[in-house]
């Protein structure tokens, strides 16, 4: 059985990724696979799997010697289970760019696209045979694509993304708008979760200047609820990178709607972060980003010290 799955804290993508895969393995190929994940999905992807009535991939904390495997939605070693090295990678699929330092044991397949979301790349891939997916794959694809683009506003965004995303609402008799506001409504209850797994939901890790980040997004079409948590957010971030082996976390509260960031400054080193990388004069402990969404091609290719 080969087991398919994206990065740690899974998102939307990487929930709805390795289910379409799955599948299509599965159901096309015919070389029997599942969906599992590396850790507890957010909470638009949770609401994904109730609104699509998925079920939850199984959860694994690592993978066998020689085990088969399908690695989609990333392709960094730092991001994947610590046996992947070991593990018998036949295939990836991926929208990030090129990180390197995965082995694998023969010549394998390897999707790389400059696409928004990996599920249009897996849209293009499947082609026709797209048609015999049940409604509840197509559901997630589209919602993976609404998810990474946040509804077209994305500057990751390409044309194809927003072709694809609109073919699938179509086929699936939905509003996109009406559908993204869901999501998003679902993307922005975090009232359940600590605010140390608040900075790790959807966090990247990146080294600049010699120093190791947790580069943390939250994505939301109600920053304020986010904003009233500052100082716990703040206060929580020590500990949290003295866990992960970090020196500092950032975190950008994007504001879906507004489309800008809010970075919360907590001390000099990520005030001298904000004014070297996006001229940003910060007079207090946050600073308003505008424009900004992405953190693939705007936050950490902008990132300076």
């Amino acid at each position: 059985m080969i087991k398919v799955f994206g990065h740690t804290s899974p998102d939307t993508d990487s929930t709805g990724s390795p289910i379409i895969w799955a599948w299509y393995l599965s159901e096309v190929r015919k070389t029997p696979a599942k969906a599992v994940l590396q850790g507890e999905p957010n909470t638009e992807a949770a609401w994904m799997l109730t609104r699509w009535n998925l079920d939850k991939p199984e959860i694994i904390s690592d993978v066998e010697k020689g085990e088969k495997c399908v690695v989609v939605d990333t392709n960094n070693p730092a991001e994947l289970p610590a046996g992947i090295n070991d593990a018998d990678v036949i295939e990836i699929i991926d929208h990030h760019m090129l990180a390197g330092g995965v082995k694998t044991k023969t010549p394998i397949n390897i999707t790389i696209r400059p696409l928004a979301c990996t599920a249009t790349i897996m849209h293009d891939l499947i082609g026709d045979d797209l048609a015999r997916a049940p409604e509840a794959v197509k559901g997630a694809m589209l919602t993976c694509i609404l998810s990474d683009t946040l509804e077209f506003r994305s500057p990751t965004t390409t044309p194809h993304d927003r072709a694809v995303a609109e073919k699938l609402a179509a086929e699936l008799g939905l509003n996109i708008t009406d559908y993204a506001n869901e999501m998003f409504a679902a993307k922005s209850d975090v009232s359940a979760f600590s605010d140390e797994a608040l900075l790790r939901m959807d966090s990247k890790e990146y080294e600049l200047g010699g120093k190791q980040l947790r580069i943390s997004v939250l994505e939301t079409t109600a920053p304020q609820v986010l904003l009233d948590r500052k100082n716990a957010l703040v206060a929580a971030m020590p500990g949290v990178a003295a866990a992960d082996g970090a020196d500092h976390v950032l975190l950008f509260i994007i504001d879906i709607l507004r489309e800008e960031a809010t970075l919360l400054v907590p001390d000099d080193f990520v005030r001298e972060v904000a004014a070297k990388s996006f001229g940003a004069t910060v007079t207090g402990d946050t600073v308003v980003l505008p424009g900004i969404m992405s953190r693939k091609k705007q936050i950490i290719p902008a990132l300076a010290v």
